[in-house]
């Protein structure tokens, strides 16, 4: 389980884009988005800056955790 934080997330839209994101680039990418916490959790295949990229495209700061 790979762990980001992820900074402009602020509500359900926010969780969907990102989980959207990932799993566009790892269709089984497992995703678990903590607003409050502003981390999400990825289990899946790609490499660390593959899913850096692809949150960061969505127009969220993101950097591992």
């Amino acid at each position: 389980m790979q762990v980001f934080n992820v900074q402009g997330m602020t509500c359900g839209h926010c969780v969907k884009a990102v989980t959207r994101a990932v799993q566009e680039q790892d269709a089984n990418a497992k995703v678990e988005v903590d607003l409050a916490g502003k981390q999400v959790r990825v289990q899946s295949a790609l490499g660390a800056e593959q899913l850096l990229t692809a949150i960061r495209d969505e127009g969220y700061q993101a950097d591992v955790a």
